[in-house]
């Protein structure tokens, strides 16, 4: 039984974490938007910010896939 619990407490904390980068995620994403369309682009500062978001995206994916593991029929 304990072991059902820490599964489940487990899961409980991947999807906090899951919520947490998606929103940093939008965040970033937001970030973003929000230098272009403000005309001083920083192309590096650009860039920066969009390999971290790949990165929270990759975390974001991982974290699904151990959430919902492939079934293979």
């Amino acid at each position: 039984m304990d072991s059902e619990n820490g599964d489940n407490g487990d899961k409980q904390a991947l999807k906090v974490l899951l919520q947490q980068l998606k929103t940093d995620h939008r965040r970033i994403d937001a970030q973003i938007s929000a230098l272009r369309d403000t005309g001083a682009v920083d192309m590096l500062k650009i860039g920066r910010m969009k390999k971290i978001k790949l990165i929270l995206k990759d975390k974001i994916a991982n974290i699904q896939d151990r959430l919902i593991p492939d079934i293979i029929a």
